[in-house]
């Protein structure tokens, strides 16, 4: 007789051997292949003790949620793939409440895993708010474990060999971030036979498709924010704003970076891609001549994203969407606080407490603030219906973080026009940065 025991995110097999695959393998696996581990002695009709599983009683969830024919598609193709796959849907479009009916199928133990602390509290007040039942919290201070439970990626990978036995269901929030080395422990080392994965910007190249496949399933269902604009996301428009530097911004521009490009042309080094600025950042670390022009460039990129004339254009905006909740990001804490001080705008980065992170929300939730000026924080988390207008003074040249950020203006409203302004230093390299953002 067989008897599968869990110990610190793998399943010991005693009493025999497993084959998976057509392959003899250990007698050890990774937690994630309990799901096969079933499915082949089941199959071969080989009889077997599952003590891997700490087991608890089913539980009795349901919600009054009603799901919108994109959602049930993708709920049902999430089904057909044997609950394991990833669905893909613009911010807004309600992938929580899809999640909660995935719950209330399964009817079993679940964690949720999310980014960030103030992803753990709008999950549990969700969730509490529909199943009228409490919910846990690990994370940001909080040690709460419940048979459904909310957990950062960090508390849940730090915790996965303790705890990666307790859960049935796993739902990745924000799944894009699991491929990261310390994230993925906590797909590989819980048993969590059946695996959901949610976001809104998955981007991932052919090695990120088979890890993804591996550990929670393919793809099962996607849709973009065209597809959805008008009918359940508020119809929205992108504009970019050429703003010229002063004449003191352009002079000190040009001198800075026109050190790096002659680098470039000297040394017959051609920037095309990631890859090219890896190379470069590498050789910079061995040749001076290459430091000094990477910090000659890094000086003239700091001057193109955080231009004062960005800063009058903003005030401008301010102006013209007095009433309208107004979401502004930028690529540094040090012009958030500049902002936050010249504007009197409440701030939010890393650096926020919680607590105060947290009043900042509700007040603008609730219409008491009217903007906030924040980094990265926001990037992901922030769900507040009425905000209608974005503006970017800098950012990355990251595709994924352009959607995340017009995602956060985009949950519909009657009569709502949501507007995202991006505001680009004209006759520089932002400009490229730019376009290869919306590629």
């Amino acid at each position: 007789m067989i008897t599968l025991n869990y110990d610190r995110g793998k399943i010991v097999v005693d009493g025999g051997n497993v084959y998976l695959d057509d392959i003899e393998t250990q007698e050890i696996f990774p937690a994630y292949k309990y799901r096969d581990i079933i499915k082949t002695l089941k199959k071969q009709k080989i009889k077997f003790i599952d003590n891997a599983f700490e087991k608890k009683q089913s539980l009795d969830l349901c919600s009054e949620i009603k799901l919108r024919s994109y959602q049930s598609k993708a709920l049902e193709e999430w089904k057909k793939n044997d609950f394991r796959g990833i669905v893909v849907l613009p911010t807004g479009a309600g992938k929580t409440f899809l999640a909660v009916k995935a719950m209330e199928i399964l009817q079993t133990s679940t964690l949720i895993v999310v980014p960030t602390i103030v992803l753990v509290e709008q999950w549990r007040k969700v969730l509490e708010e529909n199943f009228k039942i409490p919910i846990g919290a690990i994370g940001g201070g909080n040690n709460e474990l419940r048979e459904i439970t909310v957990a950062t990626y960090d508390s849940a990978s730090i915790r996965s060999r303790k705890l990666g036995n307790l859960f049935e269901l796993i739902i990745f929030d924000e799944v894009h971030h699991m491929p990261a080395p310390s994230y993925r422990k906590i797909a590989r080392r819980y048993l969590a036979p059946s695996r959901l994965g949610l976001t809104a910007t998955l981007q991932s190249d052919e090695a990120h498709e088979l890890l993804f496949d591996e550990l929670l399933g393919p793809t099962v269902y996607r849709l973009g924010v065209d597809d959805l604009s008008g009918e359940h996301l508020a119809e929205f428009a992108v504009k970019t704003i050429k703003v010229p530097l002063t004449d003191e911004e352009a002079q000190i521009y040009d001198r800075q970076y026109g050190i790096y490009r002659k680098y470039l042309r000297k040394n017959n080094i051609q920037i095309k891609s990631s890859n090219d600025y890896v190379r470069f950042v590498r050789r910079s670390g061995i040749d001076p001549n290459a430091r000094r022009a990477l910090l000659a460039r890094k000086r003239a990129m700091d001057l193109a994203l955080n231009s004062q004339n960005k800063i009058s254009y903003l005030k401008s905006l301010i102006k013209n969407h007095p009433d309208e909740k107004t979401l502004i990001f930028t690529k540094y804490n040090k012009l958030v606080y500049k902002l936050s001080k010249e504007l009197l705008i409440p701030a939010i980065t890393h650096q926020t407490p919680p607590e105060e992170r947290e009043q900042i929300l509700r007040y603008f939730t609730s219409g008491q603030y009217n903007r906030i000026v924040t980094s990265r924080v926001l990037d992901e988390g922030v769900d507040v219906p009425d905000a209608s207008i974005a503006v970017i003074i800098s950012g990355t040249g990251s595709k994924r973080q352009f959607i995340q950020r017009l995602g956060r203006i985009l949950r519909k409203k009657p009569g709502k026009q949501a507007i995202l302004y991006e505001l680009v230093s004209a006759g520089t390299a932002e400009r490229y940065i730019s376009r290869r953002r919306k590629q």
